[in-house]
């Protein structure tokens, strides 16, 4: 993990430092700022390796990006590139097609290869998400995705998968950092790399380059839609009553195609249900030390103490008691 920020540059030079160095040394884009503005610019962010791709984690002040045919001369990438809009929302120009406005929360997907001119649409600045694949590393090859100049998503369906997706990358990534032995890297590892690539294959299903019945497709849905059942069952743990029926409706597939979902997994629908409850009763108590047991077990759906009690015991070898005993060194 790489991170940086303005902060370690004297005010006076902060934008100059992040235009030169930063923005056209590391993204290959252009950076403007009006002189007088310069002097309260303020910018962060991330960059890490993950599964055979770059993802970069940016939130700046006010600013404005190009990459025009130079840097691209200058900087070639030969990338897919699928961006999460985070902040108050951005704007496109610059291209063949449109200009056009991304939202909080919303998608677009772009080569790397191709010019355009961003900004943001608030006075927040910029927050966004941007994953970085290189052609190279994806098992489709198709010339077209040199082509790809910036676009939204206009698939509504689309949005929640590759929301679960980001969102599980994120924390493949911090279970990456806390990995304990060299097994549990491999796994993290091959987690990375499935979900990204099926964050490159939904982005070249919205863009016409993979057929969403194809087997990359299909691949690529299955793991989005196991991410987003995943995400949908931490939502309702507070229930003791959950039941496939509910997330299947929720996902809005067939309770036997939710099963098939989760054969594919580590673990079954059920198993994944205790364990999500298990690690919400963990943090709850880490969370609040003075909060009674019987009142957690009953807020992460646990039908009964006795039933906490037993399940937690055999999944870590001592009684919640215990653990909350040890205190934070001993977690």
């Amino acid at each position: 993990m790489y991170r940086w920020c303005t902060d370690e540059v004297e005010p006076h030079d902060r934008f100059d430092y992040w235009r030169e160095v930063r923005a056209k040394g590391l993204f290959g884009v252009t950076a403007e700022l009006e002189r007088e503005r310069r002097g309260d610019f303020f910018g962060e962010f991330s960059l890490r390796q993950v599964g055979g791709g770059g993802l970069v984690e940016l939130k700046a002040s006010h600013y404005t990006v190009e990459r025009s045919t130079s840097d691209i001369a200058r900087a070639p990438g030969d990338s897919l590139c699928v961006y999460q809009q985070l902040g108050s929302g951005g704007w496109f120009g610059g291209m063949r097609a449109s200009d056009f406005g991304i939202a909080n929360g919303s998608f677009a997907t772009s080569h790397t290869d191709q010019p355009y001119r961003t900004a943001p649409l608030g006075a927040g600045g910029f927050h966004l998400r941007i994953l970085k694949i290189p052609l190279s590393g994806l098992a489709t090859q198709d010339k077209r995705m040199r082509e790809l100049a910036p676009r939204t998503f206009d698939d509504p369906g689309l949005a929640p998968l590759l929301g679960a997706c980001f969102a599980d990358l994120g924390e493949a990534v911090v279970d990456d950092d806390g990995a304990a032995d060299a097994t549990s890297l491999v796994q993290s590892s091959l987690v990375q790399a499935s979900l990204v690539q099926a964050l490159a294959h939904l982005a070249l299903i919205e863009r016409g380059i993979v057929r969403p019945g194809s087997r990359l497709g299909q691949s690529a849905l299955r793991t989005a839609r196991l991410s987003q059942a995943r995400r949908l069952i931490a939502r309702q743990l507070q229930d003791p009553d959950l039941a496939p029926a509910r997330v299947a409706d929720l996902l809005g597939v067939s309770v036997r195609h939710l099963h098939m979902l989760f054969e594919t997994a580590a673990k079954s629908f059920s198993q994944t249900v205790t364990d999500e409850r298990l690690k919400q009763s963990r943090r709850l108590m880490r969370e609040a030390p003075d909060r009674l047991i019987a009142d957690i077990a009953t807020s992460c759906g646990f039908e009964s103490l006795a039933t906490y009690y037993r399940v937690f015991s055999a999944a870590y070898g001592m009684a919640p008691g215990d653990f909350r005993a040890q205190g934070p060194e001993g977690r």
